[in-house]
This record gives C-alpha cells, structure tokens and sequence, in this order.
C-alpha cells in the first residue's frame, strides 16, 4: 500500500514538471527567447539618441525583434565597425555609416544591397544623398540624417555689436567679427570649431577650409600637396582664429562638445554640420534657440568645396544573421512616418534633417526650422565630383573617397592638433604631415 502511495506521488511529480514546463513555454520570457536580436552600431549623437529613445514603438509594432544598442562616440565607432566588417566578425546587424564608407564597402562587398518596399518612396530622397550612398546605381544605405556645414551666429551679440551677416559671409568677415564678440570674461568666445584630431573630426572642417584657400590634399598623379601656400595660409588662419579667440582646450573638441558650448552660450560664432541648427533651436536643447542665426559656410578666394556633404546612414553587413529584420528597422527608421513620429513627440523643429525633399515641402517644417531653407541650398550646391578648386583625381568634399584615407586623415589630424595647441609650428606641422602621406602613398602603391 504504502509503495502504490509512493508510486502515485512519483507519478504527480512527474506531471507537475511536465505542466510547469508547458506553463513556462507560454510565458512572455519564453516568447522573448523566440525573438529575432538585432544589434545596433550607432553614434552617440543627439538624432540617433532620440531614434533609440523612440525604438520602443518599432518593437511594438513588430514584436517578433528585439533590438539591443551599441552607441558609441565617433571615432570609436568608425573604429569598431571598420574593424568588424573588414575582419568578417558579425558582431552587428546594422552600422550606422556615412557617406564615405557606403560606397567603399560596397564595392568591396562588405554590405547587402537594400530593396525596399515601393511605399517606402526612395525617390522621395534628396539626390546628393542618395547618390552618395550608392554604388553603380544600387543603395546600399539609406540616410537617417544629411547634412552639409554652415555657420552659426548669436544674432544678440551681432546686433550690439553692429554686425550684419549676409547669406554668404567670408573668413576674412568671420576673422573681423570674432575680434568683435569675443568677450571672455563674461564666458563668451569669439569662434568655436573642431579640434578634436580625426578624418572625421577636425581634419572635416579643415579640408573644406584648406578647398576654399585654393588647396587640395592630391594632385592627379596622387603625390600629397600639404607643403603648399593654400594649406599653410588655411592653418595659418585656423590656428591665430582660435588661439585667438576660441574656447579653451578646443584641441579636444568635436562636434559634441562644440554643440554643448554653443547651446549653453559660450560661442559667439560656430562652423559646423547643418544638423546641429535643430539641436540648437529646440528650447528643450538649447539655452540660445531663440537668439541663433544661420548663413552659409563662410568662402575665401573660391567657394569649391567650402561646405561639406554627409550622411550617417543605417547599412547591413553581409555577416548579418538576420538581414530580413535589419531591413525592416532600416526601412522604418528612416521613412516618412518615422519623420512624422518625432515631430509629434519633439516637434517639427527636431525631425532629421537633410534626407527627404517632403520634409522641406512641409509647411510645418519650414514653420518650426528658420534654417531649412539654408541647410537644402548647402546640402544641393555641395558637389564631391569638384571638391577643390584645381582639379583632383578623388570625389569628396571634406574627405577622400580611398580606403587609405582614415589612416592618413587621422595621422594628419593628430599633427594639425599639435599645431593649435602651439606643441609644434604650422610649418613643422606640415611638413611632417607631408612627409607621413608621402611614405604611406608610396607603401600603398599609389606613387614611386
């Protein structure tokens, strides 16, 4: 008797694991197990952080993905997913790219190419961007943010001080006016800009500034030009305008840390990406939103190359697990309804910039954004085919469309800061970047 009882309690343990396991297959965590994971690359910049902030609406509306995020700082990104799509790792399901890597990682097969649904309107795409972003006509990206470059003002500070600023001003105004409003006493500088060395970092700005000097980074038969009269009166300029009247420790800063000076008031002027003017005339973001002026980015002698062309684009590397799902997000993250998801959470004056010609149609947007107008005659008259004034064998504005190119333009970008810090002379600086591009394009191939 007492083995039957024995033998019926073994027999209700046994059931009760087994209706505890059908229990558990049914839970919300069993279903998540079943999920599809895509991990994100992304930069820390303020549009990618309200993209993942906003992400919780893509999961909902398709439950069967989870997204996990990896947000980076700049140059740490470019690092990191250079490295993973180059070695084959896997590590991610989207990048988040621009404009000079889409085309050079296509061709080298390192990215799928993009077929999106017909309602997701690829011709709705600004064509400088779109362009910029394929390869021998085919997407490989899609933008979540464009930009070009312009400068930025504090209309309070020029307005007392006098100073009327046209449309297209001129470094040798914005020399003039920084003497005029800098004021560093009362924590005003005269002149923010990059200074944080990268390719994509100070060597950004100072390739547009070097083009408009009359310089180039390369003749047609690819030998350096960085020991030339353009470049040595384009850092020349650089170099006095910050020393002068730029904030402290500006070798260490970049985009961000430029944009956290300008919104909380300490930079009089800033040359810098058009997508910061949304950043800066949101209340919510900006300590000066209503006291910001717009012009194009200032020219010297010609106006080749003196603004910039650019996208941080959403790609999928050929070692992604699951490319059906990244292609769902990228859709998603970059179409018109996502446009119309942040103007309803942050309004319209906080939308990405410089991706789709409806934006600009928008009555609303041109409403909210004073500079739209700006940032889409800079964004169209950017043009990487004639970068600088004489002619060059790349395309690319603010950079140059070779792979060598993040080597050299962050080599170059180390001995440009040595050059504002005062660590070494101009011509030192020169030189020595010279002499580093000349024995890397020779190991490379391209000269004897």
């Amino acid at each position: 008797m007492r083995t039957f009882r024995f033998a019926k309690i073994i027999v209700a343990f046994i059931v009760g694991i087994v209706l505890m396991q059908l229990l558990h297959a049914c839970t919300p965590g069993s279903q998540a197990a079943d999920r599809t994971r895509l991990t994100i690359a992304t930069v820390n910049n303020g549009d990618m952080i309200v993209m993942q902030g906003l992400s919780s609406r893509f999961e909902e509306e398709n439950p069967d993905i989870e997204l996990r995020w990896v947000v980076l700082e700049e140059n740490v990104l470019r690092q990191r997913t250079t490295t993973d799509v180059a070695s084959q790792g896997g590590q991610f399901d989207v990048l988040t790219i621009g404009s000079y890597e889409t085309p050079i990682w296509a061709r080298r097969g390192w990215l799928r190419p993009l077929n999106l649904p017909e309602d997701y309107d690829v011709n709705d795409l600004l064509d400088p961007v779109r362009e910029g972003l394929s390869s021998d006509g085919q997407l490989y990206a899609v933008p979540f943010y464009g930009e070009s470059s312009m400068l930025y003002y504090r209309r309070d500070l020029f307005e007392n001080a006098g100073i009327t600023v046209p449309e297209q001003p001129t470094y040798t105004q914005v020399r003039d006016w920084a003497s005029r409003i800098h004021d560093p006493q009362n924590g005003v500088y005269g002149m923010c800009l990059r200074g944080k060395p990268g390719w994509g970092e100070n060597m950004a700005f100072l390739t547009t500034l070097v083009n408009t000097f009359g310089g180039r980074w390369f003749d047609l038969d690819w030998n350096p030009t960085i020991n030339t009269p353009a470049w040595q009166e384009a850092i020349g300029y650089y170099v006095d305008l910050m020393q002068n009247y730029g904030p402290p420790g500006a070798s260490s800063n970049g985009f961000n840390e430029n944009l956290a000076l300008f919104s909380t008031g300490r930079c009089g002027m800033w040359i810098d990406a058009t997508v910061a003017a949304g950043l800066i005339s949101n209340p919510e973001q900006s300590n000066v939103y209503d006291r910001v002026g717009f012009a194009r980015a200032p020219i010297d002698e010609y106006a080749n190359g003196s603004n910039w062309l650019w996208a941080w684009a959403l790609a999928i590397p050929k070692t992604s697990k699951s490319p059906e799902a990244a292609e769902r997000f990228l859709a998603w993250a970059t179409s018109k309804e996502y446009i119309q998801l942040v103007a309803e959470e942050n309004g319209w004056v906080a939308v990405p910039p410089g991706t789709r010609t409806s934006t600009y149609e928008n009555s609303n947007y041109q409403e909210a954004a004073p500079f739209a107008s700006i940032v889409l005659r800079s964004i169209q008259s950017a043009d990487i085919t004639q970068p600088a004034a004489q002619p060059t064998p790349y395309q690319g504005v603010q950079y140059v469309d070779i792979p060598e190119f993040q080597a050299i333009g962050s080599s170059v970008g180390q001995t440009m800061a040595a050059a504002l810090t005062g660590s070494t002379s101009i011509d030192q600086a020169l030189q020595q970047a010279q002499a580093s591009t000349e024995r890397f394009m020779r190991h490379t191939g391209y000269i004897e």
